[in-house]
């Protein structure tokens, strides 16, 4: 994790500290079932969750000697508790601990993130409404296509939003199993009453079969998830950046008092936030790869994925929560030129309404191939020569054979292509 890109409650989980707190309470929890078992005594039981502790400097001393971070867990949590120590870790495997663990933080992550989803709702909702009927063109292919609003535009990012938070919500309970069923995954060691006793107490659930370790396809969706997220982000990120070039100024990054753009030339105002977010959502999804390799695994177990996890799972939901809040704020803060906008909304002449000319010349019995060549050569003047698409129709008998003058003017009224809007809203904003 950069501290640059890392928020304090993120890194917290990623800490040492949490980790190890977190093996401590396992490990708490499995004596505690196995006392409840009758395999340990309750007075052992109690002494752990007395006792426990340890001290992160005397693991890594520990570990530094014998090679193993669990080992070296243990044995300092043993000296803190004493001779009942020899009760702990009974019929269990490193595996059990780690990946519960991992489970619990990365669960730890989720919630963290699924708050910095709602907060972009917010934000979109909060704009979308505010600019429902902000008129702009629509653009195919970077193109002027025909009218639409700025609130559709992010009305359609909310529901993008609302889906990535179903997703997210899924890969969470999915990889928020619990795994305390000892070597290769047999329970041979140790009573399947742990696992779920375990389980319940961490709020997790139990992993059916975890073969030693929990099968990485969960991990691998969780993170694949996390990078759908990131592209989302990015997706408006690069819609704002598109909209705030000099040429477009549809929309822009809210510019603060003393804020500077550029060391050369004062005049800049750039889109560094969105331009931001849209390297952030590179590096999340660099991490999808490698958690989809690690999936495969050597028979029941091995440690290939290890290493990558411990870089990829703090980068990866530190980056994007990170990302998502700057996101949040930039969409609370974006300006909008509605009078710019409109202004490019009208810049081709109204040519714009060559669909609805196209279906009023067949809907007065022109087929629609001679209906698009007559709409088409006179769009290309316009194209061409500039001036206003209505005039060179009203001047075209073609047109006017089939359509009276006012027909004409009638399609080009800028509230048909509004009449929709609510229905759309209600559509995404009811549920």
């Amino acid at each position: 994790m950069i501290p640059r890109y890392s928020r304090e409650a993120m890194s917290q989980i990623w800490t040492e500290e949490n980790k190890f707190k977190v093996w401590l309470e396992i490990e708490a929890h499995a004596c505690s079932a196995q006392a409840k078992l009758g395999n340990i005594p309750q007075s052992a039981a109690d002494a752990i969750w007395e006792k426990g502790n340890f001290e992160i400097s005397r693991i890594d001393e520990i570990e530094a000697e014998v090679k193993h971070d669990v080992i070296a867990f243990l044995t300092n949590l043993a000296e803190y508790v004493g001779e009942d120590a020899r009760f702990i870790h009974q019929g269990m495997t490193s595996s059990d601990i780690l990946d519960t663990c991992f489970a619990v933080r990365l669960k730890q992550a989720a919630d963290i993130l699924i708050t910095d989803i709602d907060k972009i709702l917010s934000a979109l909702k909060k704009r979308a409404y505010e600019h429902k009927l902000s008129l702009c063109v629509g653009r195919s292919h970077g193109i002027h296509a025909e009218p639409t609003t700025i609130g559709l535009k992010l009305a359609g990012f909310y529901a993008e939003f609302k889906r990535n938070k179903d997703r997210l919500i899924a890969a969470q309970k999915e990889i928020a199993t619990c795994a305390i069923s000892g070597a290769v995954g047999t329970f041979a060691n140790i009573d399947p009453y742990v696992e779920k006793y375990v389980a319940e107490k961490m709020g997790l659930t139990i992993e059916p079969v975890s073969t030693q370790v929990i099968p990485r396809d969960r991990h691998a969706m969780f993170f694949a998830t996390l990078g759908v997220i990131a592209s989302s982000m990015e997706r408006i990120a690069v819609e704002i950046r598109h909209l705030q070039r000099t040429e477009v100024r549809e929309a822009e990054e809210f510019f603060s008092k003393g804020q500077k753009g550029s060391s050369a030339m004062p005049h800049k105002r750039n889109p560094v936030l969105t331009e931001n977010l849209t390297g952030l959502a590179r590096m999340v999804r660099a991490y999808v790869t490698p958690a989809m390799e690690n999936v495969v695994l050597w028979h029941e177990r091995d440690i290939s994925h290890s290493s990558a996890e411990r870089m990829m799972a703090p980068d990866a939901t530190a980056t994007l929560d990170f990302a998502l809040n700057r996101l949040a704020s930039v969409i609370d803060n974006l300006v909008i030129n509605e009078d710019v906008a409109l202004d490019n909304l009208n810049k081709l002449g109204g040519l714009i309404f060559s669909q609805r000319v196209l279906l009023s010349l067949t809907q007065a019995g022109v087929s629609r191939e001679n209906a698009y060549k007559i709409v088409q050569t006179s769009a290309m003047k316009i194209w061409e020569d500039g001036g206003h698409f209505v005039d060179l129709l009203k001047s075209n008998e073609e047109v006017t054979d089939k359509l009276s003058i006012k027909e004409i003017e009638d399609i080009f009224d800028m509230n048909y292509h509004t009449k929709n809007i609510d229905t759309i809203f209600n559509r995404v904003f009811s549920n």
